[in-house]
């Protein structure tokens, strides 16, 4: 993906001198400015900030594969999702995951799907680009776990051709290799209403009975090859899958019948009003399709809540659409927040002190959540990543709002602090790392199972939410004398995470700059010197990343090949906001590479005071599933400009 004399820029060192700061006059002071008030206009009434969060195009296929399962399709939003599909393919005819990125067979099939749904002639030129693509690929049969039961609803495939999931797992001991509470949140919510799909034998109604055969390279009733032996411990697995369908049979139907009993217990009280099933697409659609599946009529109350939540998704842009796959306003309004504290903490108390109230009316206290299998006495005390979310606190949302909160020196906030600190505290792992909504979802032969072929089903710690933890905690606690026993274990868990370049791997955001920015900015809060090789090391990994413009820019591919750390054919501001705000939290502010990433920002500042960077910024799952967030090159690159010239202001 890149020459190498692109892959020369990306490894080239820089001297790393001190440089006189010189910019026309005002230019930083107006750059700020600018980014501030369209921060400030885009603030709700409410008090929170939420920006679109766009998927591949697995989602908006997904919504229509929905209507038509449904038989209920609303012809003009599926125009307008079919011109968004048809806006995004590549030139090879294929659909990537992330902008830029390779065509992915998975999300390439459902699109497919859904075009043919919507009505496209298999005869239409993108068509039949995409159908080419996909049979050098060796056709429909060689997509994921996922497209291959959605084909199976549709009657497109055997059901042989996906795993065997029986709603008996919701039966299984605690002690038992596989169990609910072993994976991770997003993996229970999307498989306890599949369990009733499957185990029913969905069949989609389908209307216009559409079929996509001539995408199976061999007939998909002949087809054998749907379960590749990965491992020696996936082929174990893959005995028991046989073993499973063997038995099936002879399951006494009361035993049966209880295991699904207790499927629908479990997700109908997760429901979660408008706000869905565990607030993510797939476990939304999941948890409709089974209450209709099981009986509930469409005008129930559960049934028209669930739809709601689903269309509560949908983005109009027009002559487009496109499905969400969450909504991300606890997070949006947190980091919002860092970086307007940064610009100017009294000025902007008053936006500021509206979204502290906001957030404190979401914190949660003593609601039911799965956290609490592992720690059923820790108070409550976490936000959720979405509106509302209460059995699935997330722990990386609680550092960034209690760490905004603490710094915010506003009144009225200590309770909310302290009790988010107490439960980040609290739901440390083992090993001193933090997952997301977990702790120690490690159990890693789980990804082997023929379910996980997408290799996401645990939510292990790491590095990034860890950093946070830590900032949040040092932040808390440092003059009260709390939380350093679990500081300085958090601590020694990142020095064991840290690469032989010196950067650290990003969970939830692309990829070793974002790891390596958090890290920095986490470490900067604790009592660790500078001097420290965990500094020194990280401050050369990013100045070596650093592009001849300027900026920094890394490649959702680093996920598939870690030798694309820190590489992308261009800059973008908010990663190039990540990179100085990581080095000027090593202490690295008046350093050439800082100036020279402040320039790019600033060069690529757009007139309405953003910027526009069309890339997408995050995994949702690497290799699986990646995110865009739209507030990202808004606040981000104002975070870091107001950064800058505070530390420019220092005596």
């Amino acid at each position: 993906m890149f020459t190498d004399a692109q892959t020369e820029t990306h490894g080239a060192q820089l001297t790393g001198t001190a440089t006189p700061i010189v910019f026309k006059d005002g230019q930083l002071d107006a750059a700020i400015n600018k980014a501030q008030a369209k921060l400030l206009n885009l603030q709700s009434e409410k008090g929170y900030w939420v920006f679109d969060l766009e998927a591949d195009c697995t989602i908006p296929a997904e919504y229509i594969m929905m209507m038509h399962y449904l038989g209920d399709i609303d012809e003009p939003l599926q125009a307008k999702m079919a011109n968004y599909l048809r806006s995004r393919q590549s030139a090879d005819g294929s659909y990537p995951l992330f902008t830029h990125g390779p065509g992915e067979i998975s999300c390439s099939v459902k699109v497919y799907f859904a075009l043919k749904l919507a009505g496209d002639s298999i005869d239409a030129s993108h068509m039949t680009r995409l159908r080419e693509w996909i049979l050098k690929q060796g056709g429909a049969a060689k997509a994921n776990v996922f497209t291959r039961i959605a084909l199976a609803i549709f009657k497109q495939l055997p059901w042989r051709g996906v795993p065997f999931i029986p709603p008996e797992i919701m039966l299984f001991p605690k002690w038992f290799p596989f169990h609910l509470d072993k994976v991770s949140y997003w993996s229970r919510t999307v498989m306890v209403p599949l369990f009733i799909l499957c185990s029913k034998r969905a069949v989609a109604k389908n209307p216009k009975n559409v079929d996509i055969l001539e995408l199976f390279v061999t007939h998909p009733d002949e087809e054998k090859h749907y379960f590749p032996e990965r491992t020696f411990l996936n082929k174990i697995f893959l005995g028991l899958d046989k073993l499973g369908r063997a038995v099936e049979p002879y399951i006494p139907a009361v035993l049966h019948q209880k295991a699904i009993d207790k499927a629908h217990d479990w997700f109908v009280e997760r429901l979660n009003g408008e706000d869905g099933l565990g607030c993510i697409f797939p476990a939304m659609v999941n948890a409709y399709e089974a209450l209709l599946l099981l009986g509930y009529p469409k005008n129930h109350e559960r049934v028209v809540t669930a739809r709601k939540a689903i269309d509560l998704m949908l983005v109009d842009q027009g002559d487009m659409v496109f499905c969400q796959p969450c909504v991300s306003p606890v997070w949006d309004t947190g980091l919002t927040a860092l970086a307007l504290e940064e610009v100017d903490k009294q000025g902007n108390a008053q936006a500021l002190t509206k979204a502290f109230d906001w957030l404190k009316s979401v914190q949660l206290s003593d609601e039911p959540g799965d956290w609490r299998v592992s720690r059923p006495t820790l108070a409550g005390g976490g936000w959720a990543f979405q509106y509302a979310n209460p059995h699935y606190p997330d722990v990386d949302d609680t550092a960034v709002v209690a760490f905004a909160m603490a710094q915010s020196d506003l009144p009225g906030l200590d309770e909310s602090i302290h009790r988010a600190a107490n439960w980040i505290e609290g739901m440390q792992s083992k090993n001193g790392g933090y997952g997301a909504f977990d702790a120690d979802n490690t159990y890693y032969y789980l990804n082997e199972i023929p379910f996980a072929d997408h290799g996401a089903l645990l939510d292990p710690p790491t590095a990034d939410v860890s950093a946070r933890c830590a900032m949040a905690m040092a932040k808390a606690g440092t003059d009260k004398g709390l939380y350093g026993e679990a500081l300085q274990r958090t601590i020694d868990y990142l020095r064991s995470e840290q690469e032989k370049d010196g950067s650290w791997f990003g969970r939830w955001g692309t990829n070793y700059v974002y790891g390596t920015w958090s890290v920095l900015l986490g470490l900067e809060q604790t009592s660790l010197p500078k001097t420290d090789p965990m500094y020194l090391k990280a401050v050369n990994y990013l100045k070596s990343m650093q592009r001849n413009d300027g900026g920094w820019g890394e490649d959702n591919y680093s996920y598939h090949d870690e030798s694309y750390s820190g590489k992308y054919e261009f800059s973008t501001a908010f990663q190039t906001a990540w990179a100085v705000l990581g080095l000027m939290a090593a202490g690295e502010a008046r350093s050439a590479e800082v100036k020279k990433g402040i320039d790019f920002i600033l060069k690529t500042q757009q007139a309405d005071g953003v910027w526009n960077d069309p890339c997408f910024t995050a995994p949702g799952f690497p290799r699986v599933f990646y995110l865009k967030y739209h507030g990202y090159d808004k606040f981000f690159p104002l975070w870091a400009l107001a950064r800058y010239r505070n530390e420019l202001n220092k005596k």
